[in-house]
């Protein structure tokens, strides 16, 4: 059973469409001499808030809002792009939103929560330890905790894939992050929708394999750390809905280095001189990895942010990796 219809995809596009206009898909000439196939990149770090979170909080709000079920306000963990995209629709409709963000968190994602409307509070050494604190916060305050997968965060979410598959046709590979699973499970879902044959790669961050080990077990696998500087990527917890989503719809998770990582934002950036962001650049490193599988094949691949700091940036583009604990 998906997730949603084609009916309530087309919905959630007119939901979002006054806010969030259709972002490019660009074949890069230079990526594909570097991998020896056709290579469309869908550049979600060109959205409002740099990253496709925004679409899932747009259309997550507004169903609340049909529903006359808006709450007192929201509540979120996030390592930054979510958090975003809950105080982006949290603000448009009156409603105070707090985020909950791990210690160390990047400055310049919670600079940008903030300015979008967000109330910071800071708490947990990750994401994973910042979720409890949400669902405390919200017990309090009788606000709504907004979780990282639900299933109308993903209808919006879903609205990217579409128009990547209506921008190139007939793909026969598209590489998509793996944080909490939105994103691969939107790409499925929409890929099973309009009846395409195109495979669903997963990226995790070899610092952050759980839904690599998950996928791979058949259950949720807890992870001991997700000590990776791609924070988009830094789950320790799979939740069971997404992961049988991932199962039944993508052929495989690949494991990337957060060295692998660096140099594919480098990459991204000598190419076609678009910021990436550690998730955002995973998909082409592990397109890297695998480029001998489809050599003169056509591979789509998900930018899913650009939201990185300058001092990491400036470090990785001089030829560095961060490190992170």
């Amino acid at each position: 059973m998906p997730l949603f219809t084609l009916d309530e995809l087309a919905d959630a596009v007119e939901i979002i469409r006054p806010i969030v206009a259709p972002t490019p898909t660009y074949a890069w000439p230079l990526l594909a001499q570097r991998i020896g196939a056709k290579v469309f990149v869908k550049h979600e770090n060109h959205t409002p808030t740099g990253a496709f979170k925004i679409r899932g909080g747009l259309v997550y709000v507004e169903a609340l809002r049909r529903a006359n079920a808006l709450p007192a306000g929201f509540v979120t963990a996030t390592r930054g792009n979510h958090g975003q995209s809950i105080a982006y629709a949290a603000t448009r409709v009156g409603k105070p939103a707090i985020i909950v963000v791990p210690e160390g968190n990047s400055a310049e994602k919670n600079a940008a929560m903030a300015a979008w409307g967000g109330q910071l509070v800071i708490s947990g050494r990750d994401f994973d330890e910042a979720r409890p604190v949400a669902a405390q916060i919200a017990a309090d305050k009788g606000y709504l905790q907004t979780p990282a997968f639900h299933h109308e965060l993903v209808r919006g979410v879903a609205t990217y894939p579409l128009e990547l598959f209506q921008a190139a046709e007939d793909l026969d590979v598209v590489y998509v992050p793996i944080g909490m699973g939105s994103g691969v499970c939107a790409t499925i879902t929409v890929r099973d929708l309009l009846g395409l044959k195109t495979e669903i790669v997963g990226v995790v961050a070899e610092n952050a394999p759980a839904f690599g080990l998950s996928f791979v077990a058949g259950e949720v696998v807890r992870g001991e750390s997700a000590n990776t500087f791609a924070d988009g990527m830094a789950c320790r917890a799979p939740l069971p809905e997404p992961l049988e989503i991932l199962r039944a719809g993508a052929s495989r998770v690949v494991a990337v280095s957060d060295n692998e990582i660096a140099e594919a934002m480098r990459i991204y950036y000598s190419d076609t001189h678009n910021v990436a962001e550690g998730a955002g650049a995973a998909p082409l490193a592990a397109l890297m990895k695998e480029r001998g599988k489809y050599a003169g094949k056509r591979v789509g691949l998900a930018l899913s942010g650009g939201n990185v700091d300058a001092s990491h940036y400036a470090h990785i583009l001089s030829g560095q990796t961060p490190t992170v604990g």
